[in-house]
């Protein structure tokens, strides 16, 4: 397989490969991250094979906006107040998911992790795709994850469909809070403080 090269500029045509099943990689505001379009059970497999990745674990979804979000998981109002405080941003929330939402997507999870990134080409590129994207770090599982496009072809190169060059911002990784049970749960803080997380709770 060979690896096709795109510049950022290029959007609508990688929209147009993620559309059709394709496996891409492209850089983030965190690491660069390996996608492929939401509810495409053979391109999701292609993913997980490119990575070698165990199929025991859910991949993060990333959207463009809250009504994306509405539409696979379930948003209580804290959900909502939270969505609009840290999104898009280095923030995930894991939610209970829509009972629409095939069990593949999240590898029989009753819950889903969703993210909104804080980087303008991604979140054109997933609004030119229309749906959410499935996202992960793009490497072979258990090696490192890069920030440039020279260090994802290393390990990638041949293995997936294409490649948006360039470098990811290399932020922290995100604070994960867990909205899906009665009680939220940060499960990893990060940019994004407990602190802060009360707050919006607090108020919403």
């Amino acid at each position: 397989m060979e690896t096709r090269r795109f510049d950022k500029k290029d959007v609508k045509e990688v929209a147009e490969l993620l559309k059709n099943g394709k496996v891409v990689a492209f850089p983030t505001d965190t690491v660069f991250g390996l996608g492929v379009i939401y509810e495409n059970e053979e391109a999701l497999r292609k993913l997980k094979e490119s990575k070698g990745r165990p199929e025991n674990k859910p991949i993060p979804t990333m959207v463009a906006d809250v009504e994306q979000m509405k539409c696979i998981a379930q948003m209580p109002a804290e959900a909502v107040a939270l969505a609009d405080a840290f999104m898009p941003g280095a923030f995930t929330m894991i939610l209970k998911k829509q009972e629409t939402l095939p069990d593949y997507v999240t590898n029989g999870f009753p819950t889903v992790g969703i993210r909104m990134p804080d980087d303008p080409f991604v979140l054109r590129l997933i609004k030119e795709c229309g749906k959410p994207l499935l996202v992960t770090s793009a490497n072979r599982s258990g090696e490192e994850t890069g920030v440039r496009d020279e260090q994802v072809l290393e390990q990638l190169d041949g293995r997936i469909d294409a490649i948006v060059l360039g470098e990811a911002k290399g932020k922290l990784a995100s604070t994960i809070v867990d909205m899906s049970e009665e009680e939220p749960r940060i499960v990893r803080e990060g940019p994004i403080s407990a602190d802060d997380i009360k707050r919006v709770l607090h108020n919403a």
